[in-house]
């Protein structure tokens, strides 16, 4: 793969790159130390969280916290040492060898710097909400991606909880609208430290003041309207898909404002998944390669919840 915009051999010749330091401070920051940040972010933006669920709760949490936290934060642990750390950087990186040959069918690159970058932004953004309505619509893909569905509550940690599969699907994606339109490395940047904070406050069990959570969802996904994407109500299930900007559900038809039974009387997770004890790690792992389908905990009259065709 080429080197980076910045390297001292390439000397920055090429009218369709910059160099970091050409670009300011901030450029220069983001570029150098994204790694950093983005864990800082990580680590930072759940302390905070953790704190304030405990002081405005949303809803009553069924299992609490024990096994739940430690199956979500090992699943983060082993997505981050086999994949998920290596999006970013790997998104990054594409977006590197995409400029390097100035390929796009648009060139973001080529336009005002702020306006390409909001444009990149704005076009990964959407096809991360075509992605998730592809997890939830493709049995192959739902495989996958039911195991961050599988979580019988709902917190900040929710927002740790995936496949490593999911990470080489988010990459994939990526990768198409970066080369298709010429994404600028530092837009690629931007986003993964956007979507590392976001994914975990719209995963809060948050209370916010109506008429905050109420303005907020009008621009970006927010605890209440993404907790109804958690629903084990299928139909609650199948809406509300955006992961940053909360306009493409209402601009597509898959919005939905509230749960049918009230954020306190809904129930999460899938029916067919109800005993926290066929929800540990390993068992999450192999979840995408199991046949058949699971047999509902015993007691447990709810209708079944399978994936879509």
């Amino acid at each position: 793969m080429p080197r980076r915009a910045h390297d001292a051999a390439d000397g920055c010749t090429r009218t369709s790159r910059r160099c970091a330091d050409e670009n300011g401070p901030l450029d220069s920051l983001l570029d150098h130390y994204a790694g950093i940040l983005y864990f800082g972010l990580l680590a930072g933006g759940f302390a905070v969280l953790v704190v304030l669920e405990s002081f405005a709760p949303r809803r009553p949490l069924d299992l609490g916290l024990g096994s739940r936290w430690i199956t979500n934060v090992g699943l983060l642990v082993i997505d981050t040492l086999l994949l998920r750390s290596l999006q970013p950087v790997a998104a990054v990186g594409i977006a590197y060898y995409a400029v390097d040959r100035d390929w796009g069918l648009v060139d973001l690159n080529s336009v005002h710097p702020v306006a390409g970058i909001v444009l990149a932004i704005l076009l990964l953004d959407l096809g991360r909400y075509w992605e998730h309505v592809a997890l939830h619509r493709f049995k192959p893909l739902w495989r996958i991606h039911k195991v961050h569905h599988t979580d019988l509550d709902f917190d900040c940690t929710t927002g740790l909880r995936f496949h490593p599969l999911e990470a080489v699907i988010g990459v994939g994606l990526d990768a198409a609208v970066i080369v298709a339109f010429g994404v600028p490395p530092m837009a690629v940047v931007l986003l993964s430290l956007v979507y590392v904070t976001e994914t975990l406050f719209n995963h809060a069990n948050l209370r916010l003041p109506t008429g905050l959570e109420r303005a907020l969802r009008w621009v970006i996904v927010t605890p209440d309207m993404h907790r109804v994407h958690h629903s084990a109500d299928r139909r609650e299930t199948d809406t509300n898909y955006a992961v940053l900007f909360s306009w493409w559900d209402r601009m597509f038809g898959t919005y939905r404002a509230q749960p049918a039974a009230g954020h306190a009387g809904m129930t999460m997770g899938l029916h067919e998944y109800r005993d926290p004890l066929r929800l540990s790690v390993h068992r999450l792992l192999l979840m995408p390669f199991q046949r058949g389908r699971p047999t509902p905990v015993i007691g447990d009259q709810r209708p079944d919840n399978p994936p879509l065709s």
